[in-house]
């Protein structure tokens, strides 16, 4: 190894470690990740619903324009999110979660509509579909936290909790009624951990995963389908033409990837052979057309947010904004996790999407919405807010001498 590669490191180690010393770095490293999603995510839907978008609609855009649609509307929530006083969102927590409670139970009257056994979506326009259980989760994570922060100092023990755990296994168990599976287990990860945050007991926690777990098991016997599922996760050889086939699939497209992939837009899988290739297992397009250097990049973007998380926790002064960036953290990378574990085999099919990659409009608005709060908890950094606004004076400085 050369000496001036050896001395390039400690250089590069000093840099980055600079960069995070500086109070606003957890709102760039939100930002930037999720923007680099977005990307990466717009591409890779276009990429893998192409094929079967032209075979059925006769245009290969149809997928990608909606989910282009979607992710305007998504930047638009986004920038809000950033901007708007958290003081304001708190205040209205409570309404938004009763109004994504009332949505649910609108799924069951005669407006409600099924999709793969799941009746979880409420007609909008021609066309257009939305899914109130995927806003159930930022709706769930927002009362929570004002809940936990208006109670801060009241909460000493696992009584305290009741009310607001009641609360949110409820809404999970609306979930369940819809026969969405994947989603109340997001939702009961989500309602574990912000509990966990709030000092519920390890041994409660581990209680509570007991009970959670045989819940689990009784609702999966209960349904044929989705026991094809559990065995084919153990097995899915035994049947590569029934319940394996989308697992099988999904590894021989990873495979074929090798390290850097067959290329962009040359997937295999996508040409039928994988089925709902655009949603829940575009990981494995990822896998097949950027290679292991593609997974290994979008593992790498939920790291960042997952550090940034963590670090707007640890630092913030604001205890609303702590149990916010809590909540937000733990969703995200527990169903990036559970997704990303589907596809290789490591953990049984549910259903759950890969945020800001997989289609899905319901999915990407709220994903977005919720990293925009994550930033702005990250402005409640000791001295981020003053550095950002520093950083945007001399711009507009710049401007006026220009003009002048």
């Amino acid at each position: 190894m050369s000496s001036s590669a050896a001395s390039g490191r400690p250089a590069a180690m000093a840099s980055v470690q600079s960069m995070l010393r500086r109070p606003h770095a957890s709102y760039h490293l939100v930002l930037g990740a999720t923007f680099i999603l977005l990307g990466l995510g717009l591409i890779m839907v276009l990429s893998a619903s192409s094929v079967n978008s032209l075979r059925i609609s006769g245009n290969s855009y149809e997928v990608f324009v909606r989910q282009l649609a979607f992710a305007v509307l998504g930047l638009v929530a986004l920038w809000t999110a950033v901007k708007m006083p958290l003081g304001v969102i708190r205040k209205f927590s409570g309404l938004l979660l009763a109004i994504v409670v009332m949505l649910i139970l609108l799924t069951f009257s005669p407006l409600g509509i099924e999709v793969n056994g799941n009746r979880n979506w409420l007609p909008v326009a021609p066309g257009l579909r939305l899914q109130p259980s995927e806003f159930a989760k930022l709706a769930l994570v927002l009362w929570m936290s004002h809940m936990f922060a208006s109670r801060h100092k009241q909460i000493t023990g696992f009584r305290g909790m009741v009310p607001m755990a009641a609360i949110a296994i409820g809404v999970s168990g609306l979930v369940v009624v819809q026969k969405d599976l994947g989603t109340a287990l997001i939702l009961l990860a989500i309602t574990m951990g912000m509990l966990w945050v709030a000092g519920l007991s390890m041994k409660l926690v581990v209680a509570a995963l007991v009970v959670l777990a045989g819940t689990l098991a009784f609702f999966v016997q209960s349904a044929p389908h989705r026991m094809s599922r559990l065995t084919s996760f153990w097995d899915p050889m035994a049947d590569p033409e029934g319940s394996g086939y989308q697992v099988v699939k999904a590894m021989m497209g990873l495979a074929r990837g090798g390290f850097w992939g067959l290329g962009l837009g040359n997937s295999r899988q996508k040409w039928g052979a994988l089925p709902e290739a655009h949603t829940d297992f575009i990981l494995a397009i990822i896998g097949e057309e950027l290679g292991l250097m593609g997974c290994l990049v979008v593992l790498g973007l939920f790291v960042l947010i997952g550090y940034a998380g963590v670090r707007i926790v640890m630092r913030s002064e604001d205890m609303f904004a702590r149990y916010l960036a809590a909540g937000i953290t733990l969703w995200l990378m527990t169903q990036a996790v559970v997704n990303i574990g589907m596809v290789l085999k490591l953990l049984p099919v549910i259903g759950v999407p890969l945020p800001m990659i997989s289609y899905g409009g319901s999915s990407l608005l709220v994903t977005m919405a919720a990293l925009g709060l994550l930033a702005n908890c990250a402005k409640t950094e000791p001295g981020a807010h003053e550095a950002l606004n520093v950083t945007k004076k001399p711009k507009s400085k710049k401007l006026q001498k220009q003009r002048a």
